[in-house]
């Protein structure tokens, strides 16, 4: 008699909203449903979200996905989440979120983190002191720009202050899900990873460090306690069970932050395989068998789901971000200019005009930089732009270029990576929303030069990674045997002519930068010191 199929109700929650799925122990996605979630800018420089429009998110779309009928609730083995990272959400001590979450978009906390890092010895703008501790005991440290919850909670500690004191716990994203879930209050070893304040020498035994607190300006009652990504920490809240119509008994294994999920779900376990997302942000992850860091570069290898590994990140802040700005603000802007409305085929409209648009866009570039840039430069005065447009050009040129500045931008920081990892990546697998691009996935392959993977359903590859540590956390499956199921559809080989094309485009791209940088410091360098 055949085994019954078991599945984890995945959860992906992403910027652009919450995205849930049933997904089997092989990584099958039977069931999917999207439900959006509005992102809140905030003096330029500040992204915040609503947490219960998360929580309502996830209820909408899991209900959907279940009341489908496809597979029997008694088959749900197990909740596990992969969400957004380096966000923050205070709560009290009955779990209510205080205020709008703070995300890793957010630069606000920039300029209380350089209150912190006042010393007589500075290097690479940080106090020199609490530098080295930072990259000794952690591989890595705050974020200058302040789009990390070191900032974050420095802005909730200096700014609004009645906040910061009636404040239990400080959580991730992933940590505020796996609250409303089972009503613990833990983070996992990759979510708290941006707090700054865990050793995290030893993959397998990440722990608080009592000094990285002390300098870290929070309260060491603030953090919650610690779990590993694959730990089953409770069973689901009968308010859950009830909205659901699943079992109270149904456990909820702690999951991963997009990254760490995002490099099991798309099947690059072993060191030094390398996956690219390309959502709302875009990085390019792979296991490594070290603990590293290049401050300059904004790279580190941090804790991660693979036991005794950790994932190298090279994170840059918008990716396709880029193509929803064109859709959303200039497109199909309602300022009554043009009528119209996006369509469920606008994106695939968009990837066709793309497609057939020469190489090159016609000379126009276009710089990706909407919130900023982390790697391979922490600089959150830049900003975007098209530059080179002429009276020949029209909106197809600007798809064009659009979808080739934010390949070019990857591009930046593919010399640092591989000097990080002391690698060349032997081929590369794209997934998020963008890899169902074929005309991106093309352009990467030509500008990155390194044949790109577009595995089966890649905008599932979070869902598919969280439903892989649940079957882990369970011992129904081991990560290594889950992550052979991932199934790659095609593969994008480079075209040596269109290479030599675009390493001559990437010289503009980055002599763009070069120039323009003292400019947009001028511009928006002071945004983010004034006061909030």
């Amino acid at each position: 008699m055949a085994q019954k199929e078991q599945y984890v109700l995945s959860i992906d929650l992403g910027t652009s909203g919450c995205k849930v799925g049933l997904v089997s122990l092989t990584g099958n996605v039977v069931a999917w449903a999207f439900r959006p979630v509005q992102l809140i800018v905030v003096d330029s420089i500040g992204a915040e979200q609503r947490p219960q429009d998360w929580w309502t998110a996830f209820i909408e779309a899991a209900r959907e996905v279940l009341g489908l009928g496809i597979v029997s609730r008694s088959d749900i083995v197990a909740i596990c989440s992969s969400t957004q990272g380096e966000g923050t959400v205070p709560v009290d001590r009955n779990g209510e979120s205080l205020m709008n979450a703070i995300l890793w978009l957010d630069m606000r906390g920039a300029r209380h983190l350089k209150q912190e890092m006042r010393g007589a010895l500075k290097v690479a703008g940080y106090d020199a002191i609490k530098l080295q501790k930072w990259l000794r005991l952690c591989g890595g440290a705050p974020a200058l720009s302040g789009k990390d919850p070191a900032g974050h909670m420095l802005l909730i500690r200096d700014a609004f202050p009645d906040i910061y004191q009636r404040t239990y716990k400080f959580l991730n994203v992933l940590d505020y899900f796996n609250l409303r879930l089972t009503g613990r209050f833990c983070a996992t070893q990759d979510s708290i990873l941006t707090s700054w304040v865990t050793d995290n020498r030893d993959p397998d035994d990440i722990r608080y460090d009592e000094s990285l607190i002390a300098i870290s300006g929070i309260d060491r009652d603030k953090f919650p306690g610690l779990v590993r990504c694959t730990d089953v920490i409770g069973t689901i809240l009968p308010d859950v069970s009830e909205a659901l119509g699943l079992s109270p008994k149904t456990p909820v294994v702690a999951g991963a932050i997009d990254n760490t999920a995002a490099a099991i779900g798309a099947g690059t376990i072993d060191d030094f395989d390398c996956h690219l997302y390309v959502g709302s942000s875009s990085w390019i992850a792979a296991h490594v068998p070290f603990k590293r860091t290049s401050v300059l570069d904004q790279i580190g290898s941090i804790p991660c789901a693979v036991p005794s590994r950790y994932l190298m990140v090279a994170l840059q802040s918008s990716g396709a971000n880029n193509i929803a700005f064109l859709k959303d603000r200039i497109v199909f802007h309602d300022d009554g200019l043009v009528r119209g409305e996006p369509s469920v085929d606008t994106y695939r409209v968009l990837d066709e005009i793309a497609a057939r648009q020469p190489m090159g866009a016609d000379g126009a570039l276009y710089l990706p930089w909407l919130f900023g840039e982390r790697c391979p430069v922490d600089d959150q005065s830049l900003r975007a732009g098209i530059f080179n447009l002429s009276m020949d050009h029209n909106r197809e040129t600007i798809v064009r270029a659009v979808f080739e500045g934010v390949a070019l931008n990857t591009r930046w920081m593919m010399k640092p990576i591989q000097k990080f990892m002391r690698h060349r990546p032997q081929a590369i697998t794209m997934i998020g929303g963008g890899a169902l691009s074929n005309a991106w996935c093309r352009i990467y392959a030509d500008v990155l030069n390194v044949p790109i993977r577009q595995p089966h359903e890649p905008m599932k590859a979070n869902a598919r990674g969280a439903a892989f540590i649940g079957a882990h956390g369970l011992g129904l499956m081991r990560l290594d045997e889950a992550v052979r199921h991932v199934k790659i559809e095609r593969t994008y080989e480079p075209s040596p002519t269109a290479t030599r094309f675009y390493d001559e485009r990437f010289g503009i791209f980055t002599e763009l930068h070069r120039r323009l940088a003292p400019l947009y410091q001028k511009l928006n360098g002071s945004k983010g010191r004034k006061n909030d």
